[in-house]
């Protein structure tokens, strides 16, 4: 039988905590609960704001949101890379209580103050008040930007991060309307994977994906853009690096985050129709492929419940399985025809690169061939600039310097 002892101390030193779990080791207990009691006339640790006020996020209207939403909006869900709220606010200080979990990717998150980037954090799992300013001016406005660092993590059902609510002692303003919007869609590279690290990091952790030093970011902050990111690190068009069928992006782009597993994210409505008429773009910027090349490189997918295989071919030669070749390019057909259907005025941008181009020529004729067959003169194909030397970031991905020349490259073009 499992001995249970409920221990109260109060606080005179810090070794009174140590004592306490040296009774642990010295009655062999199996657990301990250890209740501190603050000593009356101890040193507080920090002043309490009696001014707080509590701002749920169903009830706080001064708010922008950034990143597809379903219907549920308290708490409000942040399923994609760079999903997250802009807020115009005064007073001394802003907390945001946020709630998370995980099995293995822990979710992180990045502050912006005024432009900006003070605060990069992990989320541990739980419900708890994070404390975004204190003792700033209580008259200045204060434009703060706060957002998911990690990507939707497909491969860990646990994942979740929401935002309960804001407690400040200032007025909410209105937040000002962007001058365009952009939707981006793509793999690691759009879901900002290395672009914060030393080159050296290697672990496939969360540490090292971030949004601030993502083009995708840079680009909308440089046209005074709203965006949404739909991106996936390993997923392409046909299949994924791996040939696995299953990891296809475009599968999911019409629910609001149809790849997110688990029934909080489902209830919080990741699987979803998402809701298009809702938030109509300018712009839609493709930057598939990457992905698709490396499957032509890799070993047969095999399904581990049927045992079925599939695999993107390359000849004997070199050059491309025509048939494998066709198959891509029809998938990339059909999905520049589903971004029209639901984004019937934007202009599509597909922009390829960064780490190769090896299936360019593919990503031509498929481009080439949508707009021969639809008539539609808004679709167009860019190349970005590959990240060498400096360039390069953690986990073997482009580095924030190669993400700003990507950026410099996709500003011309959507200003012209």
């Amino acid at each position: 039988m499992k001995k249970l002892f409920f221990i109260v101390v109060e606080i005179y030193a810090y070794d009174t905590i140590s004592a306490a779990f040296r009774l642990l080791k010295y009655y062999y207990l199996d657990s301990i609960l250890l209740i501190i009691k603050r000593k009356s006339g101890m040193e507080t640790v920090m002043k309490e704001n009696q001014n707080l006020k509590t701002f749920t996020m169903d009830k706080l209207e001064n708010i922008h949101i950034y990143g597809r939403t379903g219907s549920q909006r308290m708490p409000l869900p942040l399923f994609w890379t760079a999903s997250g709220v802009e807020l115009y606010v005064t007073g001394t200080e802003l907390w945001m209580e946020v709630e998370a979990d995980y099995e293995t990717h822990e979710p992180w998150i990045s502050i912006e103050i005024n432009g900006a980037w003070i605060g990069r954090q992990m989320i541990t799992a739980g419900k708890k008040d994070i404390c975004i300013f204190r003792n700033m001016d209580a008259a200045a406005t204060k434009r703060v930007r706060i957002f998911r660092d990690v990507q939707a993590m497909s491969d860990d059902a646990s994942l979740f991060l929401q935002i309960h609510s804001f407690q400040s002692d200032g007025i909410f303003k209105e937040v000002p309307e962007k001058s365009r919007k952009i939707e981006i869609i793509g793999d690691s590279i759009t879901s900002g994977e290395g672009t914060i690290g030393a080159q050296e990091e290697q672990d496939w952790i969360s540490m090292w994906f971030t949004a601030l030093n993502n083009y995708a970011v840079i680009t909308a902050d440089r046209l005074d853009a709203d965006f949404h990111i739909v991106s996936q690190s390993g997923w392409g068009i046909v299949t994924g690096w791996d040939n696995n069928p299953h990891s296809s992006l475009p599968d999911y782009y019409e629910q609001v985050c149809g790849l997110c597993k688990g029934e909080r994210n489902e209830k919080a409505g990741a699987k979803e129709n998402y809701d298009f008429s809702s938030w109509q773009p300018d712009s839609v910027i493709i930057n598939l492929g990457t992905n698709d090349a490396g499957a032509f490189e890799n070993e047969e997918w095999t399904d581990p419940q049927t045992g079925l295989t599939f695999k993107q071919h390359k000849n004997e030669d070199g050059t491309y399985n025509k048939e494998d070749e066709r198959r891509l390019i029809e998938k990339a057909k059909a999905f520049l025809k589903t971004i029209r259907k639901h984004n019937p005025n934007a202009e599509i941008l597909w922009a390829y690169g960064m780490i190769g181009t090896p299936i360019l020529s593919m990503l031509e004729t498929a481009i080439q061939e949508f707009v021969k067959e639809t008539g539609d003169a808004k679709a167009r194909l860019i190349v970005l600039p590959q990240a060498e030397g400096d360039g390069i970031g953690a986990r073997c991905h482009p580095g924030v310097i190669n993400h700003r020349q990507a950026a410099d490259i996709l500003v011309k073009e959507l200003e012209k």
